[in-house]
This record gives structure tokens, sequence and C-alpha cells, in this order.
């Protein structure tokens, strides 16, 4: 049974890209770190736009190898295929971006782990459930990984698979050029000619740019190349021409690539030509595995491509189905598509990772009602970082390594606790106001800058309380409205997700329109939370209109989740019912009403640790039994 529709095959490497952009390799101060190496690129940008899609490669046993399964996985590539090598290190690579023609990489991929890539990783059952394999020049270039890959194509070609090949010539890789030569992309080699031309007949698709074929087909004249090319396979071959697009030829070569299939291009302004090749070949993939014409497929394969020139690293670049779909509609509407509000704005929204469907949050990042309750205990302030721990270790309890559950934690009281969390599974959001503000200030560590967000990791999640109303004054409004709209260009810019949470109630009267009001103007100055905390309103009109108001504006919104105001149980437990009623509501965030009376006793040494977590961990199960309750039961009748 053919349960995937493509398994790539060859490289993988963790990409660390050059933050600052037009200067040299030499200069770069900081490093973004993302997934790379080609086969491993077209795995992730497959995934992106809806093929169900695998890797062969092999990564070290170690923090960099974990990066590639975890994000592989997190963007929904079966990883079956991923071997963990034991004694060599996973691949890196260096690189920047100096101008749209100038690329300083460096590969760091000596004895590196998918060099090591052998017959024996070669299932023949994993291979039999794919629709098509894709391999890369790369891993001919060696007699062990060659040997794998002719083994996988062997199977795939046996099991009635299609075999796709993209040339992906870098002759730094091929041992052709120095270390210092990595964006070389063209050196003749008849030695790398005669073996690129012993694979030809096993693929029914190759691609590349025209120097590719000029090494493949042994010239320099691409139509003689592509002749070459075609003397020895049957293949459909695709030529990739820069900003003129791309020609598919299916039969005889004609005298010019203008006379081969062709696609639209797309006028956009070049900002970076790393990846684009690997956007190219994922969106042709997904044209050819779902049976579109070639123009229809080179058009997609173009549209990867201007994605991918066009914005900072390689798989981050890639579009989501939904993304490709509207830019196809829609047209370019700014050529710098990394400018595009509205197009960065659905693509941030359909690459998150991460499945929050349910969201079951123990809230302890209380800072100054904790503060009080260790003022009225007579104990030092510095306790509440070991209670904060102990409200962690409760979460975890319940929690049992099952999905859908969070904290909410801060880092100035709770430090050691929000740490200690990462890696544990669990949803982390993470304050920046400064408690009880108003108009909005935001702590210390944020920064006058708002940098101190570029320490976080990003699986945190920014968490902001405004007090705020529709009835605010002018000036009241424009001061909080400044900080929030900073505060939300900066979380992005450090690749954090972002939850606002409003409470109107604090501030003036409030009516079913009240939220719904504020929500709006929230996305009318540009701000597009992630996540919404919302109070437990007490009509179902007030939740209905402020779901309204959301889903008008962010239909990819990752939803909301219902705050606990020190509430007691069973006041939640009506406020619950209220709010699963509607599936945009995906759970909640509440505090006090699992820590208070805990934190009290334990503070004021009338219980200890064993017992403090006890009694959290009862009060946070049994709210989440609630929510489960009136989530199963879609809450209240209407």
């Amino acid at each position: 049974m053919k349960t995937l529709d493509v398994i790539t095959i060859g490289r993988a490497s963790v990409d660390l890209y050059g933050a600052q952009v037009g200067g040299r390799l030499e200069d770069m101060a900081s490093f973004q770190k993302y997934i790379g190496g080609s086969p491993t690129n077209m795995a992730a940008g497959t995934a992106r736009l809806g093929l169900k899609s695998a890797l062969i490669t092999r990564v070290g046993d170690e923090h960099m190898g974990r990066f590639i399964r975890e994000e592989l996985e997190c963007e929904g590539v079966d990883v079956r295929g991923v071997k963990t090598d034991p004694e060599r290190l996973t691949a890196l690579v260096l690189l920047g971006i100096r101008d749209e023609r100038q690329f300083p990489l460096i590969f760091y991929r000596e004895n590196c782990a998918d060099m090591a890539l052998c017959e024996d990783d070669i299932d023949e059952g994993f291979i039999a459930e794919s629709r098509c394999l894709t391999a890369t020049g790369t891993h001919l270039s060696h007699p062990r990984t060659e040997a794998a890959v002719l083994k996988a194509l062997k199977l795939a070609r046996k099991h009635g698979a299609l075999c796709a090949l993209d040339i992906d010539y870098r002759p730094n890789l091929w041992g052709l050029a120095g270390h210092g030569e990595g964006e070389s992309r063209f050196i003749e080699s008849a030695a790398v000619t005669a073996k690129l031309q012993g694979t030809l007949h096993l693929f029914d698709l190759i691609v590349g740019t025209e120097e590719e074929f000029h090494i493949a087909g042994g010239s320099t004249d691409t139509i003689a190349a592509l002749r070459a090319v075609r003397a020895l396979t049957k293949a459909t071959l695709v030529c990739k021409r820069g900003p003129m697009g791309a020609a598919a030829f299916t039969g005889e070569i004609p005298d010019t690539l203008d006379e081969g299939e062709a696609g639209p291009g797309f006028p956009i302004e070049v900002f970076n030509v790393l990846g684009a090749g690997d956007g190219f070949m994922s969106g042709l993939l997904k044209g050819w595995l779902t049976d579109q014409d070639w123009p229809t497929s080179l058009a997609y394969a173009n549209a990867c491509g201007a994605f991918a020139v066009s914005r900072h690293g390689c798989t981050p670049a890639y579009p989501s189905w939904e993304e490709l779909r509207f830019f196809l509609k829609r047209g370019v509407v700014n050529p710098a598509l990394r400018k595009d509000a509205e197009l960065e704005q659905l693509h941030w929204s359909t690459t998150r990772k991460g499945d929050w469907s349910e969201m079951r949050v123990f809230a302890f990042d209380h800072r100054m009602q904790l503060e009080d309750m260790a003022r009225d205990a007579g104990v030092e302030s510095s306790r509440i970082g070991e209670f904060k721990k102990l409200c962690l270790d409760a979460a975890l309890k319940v929690a049992d390594g099952r999905p859908g559950h969070g904290i909410l934690c801060d880092g100035r009281l709770g430090r050691e606790a929000l740490y200690a969390a990462a890696g544990a599974g669990l949803w982390i959001g993470r304050p920046v106001e400064w408690p009880g503000s108003r108009p909005l200030t935001l702590e210390p560590e944020i920064g006058p800058d708002f940098g101190g967000l570029g320490e976080w990791p990003l699986s945190n999640v920014v968490k902001v309380l405004c007090f705020c109303h529709p009835e605010d004054d002018a000036e009241m409004r424009e001061k909080q409205e400044a900080v929030l709209t900073r505060l939300f260009h900066a979380a992005r810019r450090n690749r954090l997700e972002f939850l606002l949470e409003v409470i109107p109630s604090k501030v003036g009267a409030v009516d079913d329109d009240t939220t719904a009001r504020l929500i709006d103007r929230i996305y009318e100055i540009g701000i597009y939370p992630d996540w919404w905390k919302l109070e437990p309103f007490k009509t179902d009109a007030a939740w209905a209109r402020a779901c309204a108001a959301i889903e008008a504006r962010d239909k990819h919104t990752r939803g909301i989740v219902v705050l606990g105001l020190d509430a007691p149980e069973e006041e939640l437990a009506a406020s619950f019912k209220l709010a699963a009623r509607h599936p945009l509501v995906k759970g909640f965030a509440v505090g006090r009403t699992i820590f208070a009376d805990a934190a009290r006793a334990w503070l004021s040494g009338k219980i200890d640790n064993a017992e403090a977590v006890a009694m959290m961990a009862r009060r946070y199960s049994a709210l989440c039994e609630i929510w489960d309750a009136a989530r199963a039961g879609k809450g209240e009748a209407a």
C-alpha cells in the first residue's frame, strides 16, 4: 500500500545562516539555525504543500541530529528513514547573504553522518510504501552513498514508484573546489559527467539549472547538453533558467529553451538565492505527483522558488499549500515578498509548528500576588522561585507526558522553573508585562529596545496582559497600543508566538460587545495574536461576538484560552461549559484557583513540598477533567 507520496534521499545538515545581510561572512555576528541539505529541504517543502513525505539520511547522535529529526517531525515528515550514526557528527553549513548574487558558504562535512549512508540503511518495505523516490546528485559522489542511492532507486522501480533526480551539482562536495569555494556552482569534470550519466536511465524526471545540465550532458552548450542527456533517458527534463522561469521537455530537445513547456514567472525582488532550487523542486513534485500538467506544475515550482529567494533561510521560506494557492490567485503586490504584510501573516500562521488544539494551562506566572503572599507569611520573596518549581512538578505530574498541557511562568521570580520546563513537552507561555501596570509597561528583562526577547528559547510564547477598554481616552490608548505594536513585531522578529490577554472588566463597565470591540481594534492596528486569553464571559452572546471578531480577521489564529480570575472551582465549571460551546476556545489558563491555598500554606511552613505538589496536582487535574467534560459535551445547550 502506498502510504507515502515521496521519499527524498541524501544530505541532511544544520544551516547556520548569517543574520546580518549585505556583509562578508567574516563579519557575521550572529546566526539563525535551520534544517538544511537539499533532500531535507525538499522533504519539508513537499510536506508543507500537503504531500506525505519522508527522508532517508543519517544524522549524528547529538544535539544537531536531534534538532533535524525534531524539526522534520514538526513539519510532518516521516523520519523512519533517518538513521542515527553513533560515530559521526551531523553536517553543518555556514551561510551568508552578501547580495542578490553572492552567497558565501562553508560546508562542514568531513566524515559527516549523512555521507555514511549505506546499503544496509535502505529498507525495501519502506521504499515500497512510496509513490516516488527523489535523489540528489551529491550522494552519487562517494561509493558508499552511491550504493545506497542505487539500491533505493532499483527498489523504487521494482515497486512501481516514479524516480526523480535533482542534479544539485556542488563542485565543492565532489572534491573539485576548496573549502572556501562553497558557492561555486560549476567546474567541468569528465569524471562527474560519467558518474551522472551512468544513472540517468533510472529516472522519470530530471531537474537542474543550465550549469547542472552542462555537467550531466558533458557540454557547456545547454541545448547540446540536454540532447546528450536525452540520448540516455526518456525522463522529462526540466531546465531551470533563473528569473526566466523554467522549461520542461518531454520529448526531443528543440533548438531553443523557449520552445519547452513553461509556467508563469513572478517579478519579485531577489533577496537570497540559497535554497531556491529546493523550493522549486518541492513545488514541481507537488504538481507532478498530483497529475497536474507541466505549465501548472512549473507555476507551482516557480512560485515556490520565488518565495525562497525572497526570504531568509531555505526551508523556513517555503510556502504552505494555502499560502501558495493564495499567492497564485492574488499575484505579486509587493515584489519584496518578505515585506508583503498580508502574505507574511499567512506564511507565519500556516507554518507554525506543534499541535495545540487542546490547552490545559496551569498559570503560575503571578508575581505581585505571590509577593503579597510571601510578605503575609513573613518570608523572603526568594522563596517564590522554589514554590514555582513545585508548580512545575505538579503540572508535569498531571500532564504525565500527554499532549495538550502547558504552563505560564515568568523569568524573574520563576526562572529556574521556566528553564526546567524546556523540552518537557509542555506549552510554555512567558509574561512580559510589569504586573498591574496601566498604561502598559514591561518587565526590565525585555529591555528598552525589546532586545531581551532575542535571548528567549523559540518554544516560549510571549504573553502580555493589557488592562484596556474600548472607552479608554486617546492618550491611554495611544500609549498602550504603541507598546503592544512594538512588542508584537519584536516577537515576530525573534520567531516567537504572541499571546494577548485583555481584561476590560478591571477598567470599566462591560457588555456583550466590549471584548469584541477591543479585538477589532487590535487587528485594525496590525497586531495578529497567535493566541488570545480572555475573561470568562457571562453570556453566550459575548463569546459568539468575540469569536466572530477574531475569525473575521484571522481564520488561522491558534485560538482562545479562558483565564480564571481566582474564581472558585464551581464558578469556573460554569464558565467552562459556556466557553466550550465555541470551537475557537481551546482550553483554559488558570492559576490562583490551583495554587493559592497551597502557596499560602507552603510559604508559612504548614505543608511540605510533597503536600504542596499533591494539592496543586489534584486541583489542576480536577480542572482538566471539568474542561474535558465540558468540551466532550460541547458546553451548555444553546
